[in-house]
């Protein structure tokens, strides 16, 4: 029954004129602002919906993933606009002094690092 729907996935942010700055100034991303919120624009033709909901509380895992070509430029960029990397405790490699995961070189997947948006929400950057 569903196999033809065109799925889309969202989550939500408290304030969404912030957000939308986050997501086109920082990130680079196109936005559409919606009388319901917003639709991220990512490639591939995908989009993401993002809602505003005043007592929302982050999800405790990565909620968007953004495969890029080259992972150390990609962190160095965003450091540069003021992104901030995190680091975990726990991970089955170390991170490196910028929050990148390794995984590559430990045999453990791919070079991976993440970040939140304004509102905790957790995103990555990985390797191809």
């Amino acid at each position: 029954m569903l196999e033809k729907s065109h799925a889309y996935s969202g989550f939500a942010v408290r304030d969404l004129a912030a957000a939308k700055d986050f997501y086109t100034q920082l990130l680079g991303l196109s936005v559409d602002q919606t009388p319901m919120g917003l639709t991220l624009h990512l490639a591939g033709g995908l989009d993401v919906f993002v809602y505003q909901k005043p007592d929302h509380q982050p999800a405790t895992y990565t909620i968007l993933n953004f495969p890029v070509e080259d992972v150390e430029a990609t962190v160095d960029y965003l450091a540069n606009k003021g992104v901030v990397f995190e680091h975990y405790d726990g991970m089955p490699s170390a991170q490196d002094e910028k929050g990148i995961l390794r995984g590559k070189a430990a045999g453990m997947g791919p070079d991976i690092a993440w970040f939140k948006d304004l509102d905790g929400n957790i995103f990555s950057i990985h390797s191809l």
